[in-house]
């Protein structure tokens, strides 16, 4: 119960796939059963939105729907179940989450490599699908590992190139037609560097609203806040630090920020506190007292139901070493296990 499952996958994508099925069966219907209880709508109705996703992300990525596919056929399920472990908040229209994420670089890290994570905050159940999933493409594509939800087959994690993302949910958008987020974020390891992620993000056309926080293991870091009409690139502060929570930042999409989450600028400026205070000393522990914080209440960043929200588990990621670090449950009491690409 200290760490998540690990499931380790190889070969084509039909074939990860069908491996991520087999050995996350019985975690992939626990997954589904959430989503149900989750948005409150019938299975019929979430399986025939999902489906309509299906054309756009074949155009996008033919091999992520092989890997869909190979996982319908693992985990003994339907395609549509399979498509909805892909487009939960899409094919409910319900989008959930908070979390606090950044990275820094160079004159901010205690040994000048580039460092990144994240509090990921959602209800409380989510935790009991996390899972560690590490691949092994024979196609071409870099080796990489996420932490996941069972059957979802991208979110956050690093690969062989150092390249890492983390999300922040925003909120105040308009549901427009467009790629879902979880094949975009999966896209991303699949990329050499942090440049190469801000030109992939500006090539799509999202059907929702977040923001990713990236780094890269030869020192690069970006923000890019995403909207269905467009991306803004985010400049903090200082050009080595980038931090971001659940409201907009950039000067393009400032006035969309509406307060969803009232919690969301007092973490965004403890957290810049949280930096400041250790500027050329974050290292690994030092982010993990930052993301274990609660002295900034209410902007603590370790959440503990504020909003529905909870932090099930949290990310750092060193791109340099090509290492996950990965924690379970609340960052003031929760353990971490590392996990290198």
């Amino acid at each position: 119960m200290n760490s998540f499952p690990v499931v380790e996958v190889s070969g084509s994508a039909f074939a990860m796939g069908e491996q991520h099925g087999r050995q996350a069966a019985a975690l992939i219907g626990r997954y589904l059963d959430w989503i149900d209880r989750l948005t409150g709508k019938p299975r019929a109705m979430l399986r025939e939105n999902a489906m309509r996703f299906g054309p756009v992300i074949e155009a996008f990525s033919p091999r992520y729907m092989e890997e869909v596919r190979g996982l319908a056929a693992g985990a003994g399920i339907p395609l549509a179940d399979a498509m909805l472990c892909q487009t939960r908040a899409e094919a409910a229209q319900q989008w959930d989450g908070g979390c606090t994420a950044l990275a820094v670089t160079r004159s901010g890290t205690v040994d000048g490599q580039s460092i990144a994570g994240q509090n990921q905050d959602l209800e409380s159940e989510y935790a009991a699908v996390g899972i560690v999933l590490k691949l092994r493409p024979n196609d071409g594509r870099p080796r990489a590992v996420q932490f996941t939800f069972a059957g979802q087959l991208g979110y956050a994690g690093i690969n062989e190139y150092g390249v890492c993302n983390f999300v922040n949910a925003l909120y105040n958008f308009r549901w427009q037609p467009g790629l879902p987020s979880y094949p975009v974020r999966r896209a991303l390891l699949e990329q050499r560097s942090v440049d190469d992620c801000v030109e992939l993000l500006r090539r799509i056309r999202s059907c929702t609203a977040y923001n990713l926080v990236l780094a890269d293991g030869a020192g690069g870091i970006a923000d890019v806040e995403v909207r269905p009409a467009g991306v803004a690139v985010f400049a903090d502060e200082h050009p080595d630090r980038r931090v971001h929570t659940n409201h907009y930042v950039t000067g393009e999409f400032a006035g969309f920020a509406d307060g969803t989450l009232p919690d969301s600028e007092p973490r965004l400026e403890r957290i810049r506190e949280l930096t400041r205070e250790r500027w050329g000393r974050i290292s690994v522990e030092t982010m993990k007292e930052m993301l274990a914080d609660h002295a900034g209440e209410p902007g603590g960043i370790c959440r503990h139901g504020a909003e529905r929200m909870h932090t099930v588990a949290g990310y750092i990621a060193e791109p340099g070493e090509r290492r996950l670090h990965v924690r379970r449950g609340y960052g003031c009491t929760g353990s971490w296990c590392v996990y290198p690409v």
